[in-house]
Order: C-alpha cells, then sequence, then structure tokens
C-alpha cells in the first residue's frame, strides 16, 4: 500500500512539474491610437457604405437640429447589445453642404445628448469628419474607438455615406526570445479586431516584425513568424494579443503549375504565401480562397519578370494528407479594345489570366514601360505608332 501511495504521489509531483514549465500564453497589451488618416498605416481600406434615410427614427430622442432637413444612419458593431449606433447628417445653416455629424458616441440609444462634430474639410459634394470617438461599454470598463465619416452628395437623388475605422493597436511584443513590432488593424470597419472569414474583406489585418515594415497578414487561426507557426489569440476589442506554437497542426498539399513561383491564399485559418518546390507546397487542414499567383522569370539581360494574378475566385479546400490541384497561372492573354466615336477611335490594353482576373506586370520591381500600339492602312498611308498610357 505503501509503495502505491508513493507512485502516485511520484506521478502528482512530475505531473505539477511539467505544468510548470509548460509554456503560457501572456496576454501583451498594444497602444490604441487613431488618426483620419488611419488606412494609410495599413495601406488602403475598405469602406462601409451606410445607408441614409431621410425619416426620423421611432424613439430616438434627437438634439435642435439647424439645417432644412437632415439624414440618418446606422453604424453596425457587435460592440453594443442594439447592434448599431445613430448617426445623423445637419447642416450649420438652413441651406447648404451637411457639414455637421452627430453620434450616438455613448450607446444610449439617443442623440440628443451628443455635441455636433463639424466637418474638417468640405467639398463641392464632399464632407469628411474624423477621427470620431464612440465608447463602447464592456466586461472589464469602457473602451475608446474611433471612426472617420465621408458624405458625398451632388444633388437631392445622389448622396452617399461612407465609415471607415480611425484606429488602431500597435506596440512591441516578445516572439520566442525576440522582440517584433504588432499592429492590429479592424479591416471590416465594425468596431473588433479579432474577425475571422474566408471573405479577405472581413478578416481583420495582423502585423508582425519590424517596425515599418508593409507585411500584413489576415488575423487568423494561426500565423507564421519567422517560418514557425504560432496559434494568436487577440482581445476582441484589440488591447492585447497572446501566442502560442501551433502544436499538432494537420497539413494537406496541394499541386499548382510547376511556372509558379509564388501562392498565396487564405481564409480563417489565415494568410500564407508559400514558395512551391516543382509545383507542389502544403497549407494546415481548411477552407481558403486564393489571394494571389506570381510568376517570375529573367530575361537576357537578367531582369527579373514578374507576373501576379488576383483571383476574384477560387474557393478550395485543403484535406489531411490528401493533394488539391489548383489551376492558376498561365496561358496569360494580352487583349486590345477598339472602340469608335464621333470619328474617334480609342485603344485599351489589359492582360487576363485563365480565370479572367487581371494580370500586373513589373520588371525589377518597377512598372514596365508601357507597351506601343503600330497602325497601318491597308494602302499603307496611313502608319503610326502610340504609346499607351497607365492611369
Amino acid at each position: 500500500m505503501t509503495n502505491r501511495a508513493h507512485i502516485w504521489l511520484a506521478v502528482v509531483i512530475s505531473l505539477l512539474i511539467l505544468t510548470a514549465h509548460a509554456p503560457a500564453q501572456e496576454q501583451q497589451w498594444l497602444q490604441y491610437h487613431s488618426s483620419r488618416e488611419a488606412s494609410q498605416i495599413l495601406g488602403g481600406m475598405p469602406v462601409q457604405v451606410l445607408e441614409l434615410s431621410a425619416e426620423k427614427p421611432a424613439g430616438v430622442e434627437l438634439p435642435p437640429f439647424k439645417g432644412q432637413n437632415q439624414f440618418f444612419a446606422k453604424w453596425s458593431t457587435p460592440m453594443v447589445k442594439s447592434g448599431y449606433f445613430w448617426i445623423a447628417m445637419d447642416r450649420t445653416h438652413k441651406y447648404g453642404p451637411f457639414d455637421l455629424l452627430f453620434i450616438d458616441s455613448n450607446g444610449n440609444g439617443h442623440l440628443n445628448d451628443e455635441t455636433a462634430v463639424a466637418a474638417y474639410r468640405t467639398e463641392q459634394y464632399n464632407a469628411y469628419f474624423g477621427p470620431v470617438k464612440v465608447i463602447f461599454q464592456v466586461e472589464d470598463g469602457p473602451v475608446t474607438y474611433h471612426l472617420n465619416f465621408r458624405f458625398y452628395s451632388s444633388n437631392d437623388s445622389n448622396r452617399r455615406f461612407y465609415a471607415s475605422s480611425g484606429g488602431w493597436y500597435e506596440g512591441e511584443i516578445t516572439v520566442g526570445a525576440e522582440k517584433k513590432h504588432c499592429v492590429l488593424f479592424d479591416y471590416n470597419t465594425n468596431g473588433t479586431f479579432d474577425d475571422k472569414s474566408l471573405e479577405a474583406r472581413e478578416c481583420d489585418r495582423i502585423r508582425i516584425g519590424r517596425k515599418g515594415e508593409p507585411d500584413t497578414c489576415f488575423v487568423g487561426n494561426y500565423i507564421d513568424i519567422d517560418g514557425t507557426l504560432y496559434r494568436p489569440e487577440i482581445a476582441r476589442d484589440g488591447a492585447y494579443i497572446k501566442l502560442a506554437k501551433a502544436e499538432d497542426v494537420k497539413f494537406g498539399n496541394i499541386r499548382l503549375p510547376e511556372s509558379i513561383t509564388e501562392f498565396s491564399a487564405g481564409g480563417e485559418n489565415g494568410l500564407f504565401t508559400i514558395k512551391p518546390e516543382k509545383g507542389t507546397g502544403s497549407l494546415p487542414v481548411g477552407k481558403y480562397h486564393i489571394e494571389h499567383w506570381a510568376i517570375e522569370r529573367k530575361d537576357e539581360h537578367s531582369a527579373l519578370w514578374k507576373l501576379q494574378g488576383r483571383p476574384e475566385k477560387g474557393v478550395f479546400d485543403i484535406a489531411e494528407d490528401k493533394e488539391t490541384e489548383i489551376s492558376v497561372g498561365e496561358p496569360v492573354v494580352a487583349t486590345l479594345d477598339a472602340s469608335e466615336r464621333e470619328g474617334t477611335y480609342s485603344f485599351s490594353h489589359n492582360m487576363k489570366g485563365r480565370d479572367d482576373e487581371r494580370i500586373e506586370l513589373s520588371r525589377s520591381g518597377a512598372r514596365p514601360q508601357a507597351p506601343k500600339l503600330h497602325i497601318k492602312s491597308k494602302d499603307g498611308k496611313y502608319d503610326r505608332t502610340f504609346s499607351f498610357q497607365y492611369g
């Protein structure tokens, strides 16, 4: 009986020692920033198009407006119980541009306790606002978030209202034994920073690397940092991140044309960019959409040319220990479109991939010289060469 007790005691002690040495995920806190130019930090972000209505919202207490009429919209977010914040557009004078904005910044469902936000810039058809602050009341206390808005109005029947994220989190974190710079973006402008999705527009964005580096990944189940796969845990409000090395990850193989030198795919697992070896590579098991593919070749002067395509379609599954064949890349077709209007001819040149995706072409990392168009009449009397222009 004594021996059995000693054995159980040894097992318990061993388990405690193993647990004590197991790497724990620690919260690594980030700092919040806001700017009316927040999208430039990421290099461009999509916008939410908010539906406008001239009808006053029922049950919402409103402030004393100045303009002849107003417009109302909802900004959707899961960070409040109602699922949205009310916004009202007003103007400084009875008539004129809509240059005042009211938003339910405290989330109480009313606007009568809000102060008007004035546009920081107005143009003939546009008024710009931001960063406009709102407060989320969460379990740990109030959380600040910012939005940028653009109100477009060219006439009574052509008005549009756009919202984009005006805030982000960033700071220094430890990955393994190294210090890295981390940046979090609310890419889909819904107030949260941990969104995963098969749709690229609905994935939030994350950077982990050197400060100022442009490489950005999808927020997902995994993130590859210097060749090591981690499982990130991101606070819903973006305030912190946890990282743990991904263990026991199941993979499947992909088969690509051997001409493909780079292939990128994303989904809820995150964003992965691989360099196939003889047309093969691997990805964690899951569903993906094709982000881009690329083919690189050198010419006789050793200049590096790169073809890159971003298919709008291209969803595929990766299963464990199975190979998935993906058809991308060549042939790439160059087209010349011609149109005529009142005796004037216009020509446009495009390159398309096998899935009709637009093709980007670069030479040594820069856009090459635009192609030329040679036009010669049947009798040879007209013979001229023109150069296409980008943009």
